[in-house]
């Protein structure tokens, strides 16, 4: 039985050279014909493969999570509230820092995008982050459940501080910030753990 004509180009090495491409750019800064330029294809091969410029932003935001931001859910693991949020800070510093990785962060720099066409892709970025400030929240919530930490707090509020700390440790990053100012940072952040009133 005859087989299809194969792929000639190696769709993993094609995603990765397009999130590096999303994550310096942002959506908007990314045209087609750059992405077609670092995937290494032509822009037909790159529209029959994976769709429209969204479309593609939309499958690299997926590869992003599960590789180099998989922080966010393994610091979800963490046996007590207090080394959740350590551990946000430790993820999110060595994925700032990581020489291989464009400064700063794709979820938030790729939301730089301001016509109406990059609407949907702000929307789904900010569902993003929304969903990632929920995730802490219902973690810091089963926290006091299991009385790790003070029923006292807030979870929500407690979980926003957490994820504005990440993120604006992100564009500090993307500012040129050095690991020592954003461990600085995580320790200052530290200091204000709720403790017993």
């Amino acid at each position: 039985m005859p087989r299809g004509r194969p792929r000639e180009f190696d769709v993993d090495q094609a995603m990765d050279r397009a999130m590096l491409l999303f994550w310096r750019h942002g959506f908007e800064g990314t045209s087609v014909s750059a992405l077609a330029e670092a995937m290494k294809i032509n822009v037909p091969s790159l529209y029959a493969a994976f769709g429209n410029k969204e479309d593609l932003f939309n499958r690299v935001l997926e590869r992003y999570l599960q590789r180099p931001a998989s922080y966010l859910p393994t610091a979800m693991k963490e046996p007590t509230a207090r080394r959740v949020a350590e551990r946000l800070f430790q993820g999110a510093i060595e994925m700032t820092m990581n020489p291989k990785h464009p400064d700063g962060c794709l979820l938030v720099h790729g939301a730089l995008v301001s016509g109406p066409v990059a609407a949907p892709v702000r929307k789904h970025l900010e569902r993003i982050r929304a969903a990632a400030e929920q995730a802490v929240c219902n973690r810091l919530e089963l926290a006091i459940a299991q009385k790790d930490l003070y029923s006292s707090v807030n979870p929500a509020k407690l979980a926003r501080f957490l994820m504005t700390v990440v993120w604006g440790m992100s564009v500090q990053a993307a500012g040129g910030a050095t690991r020592a100012q954003l461990e600085e940072v995580a320790a200052i952040a530290m200091q204000s753990w709720p403790t017993p009133h």
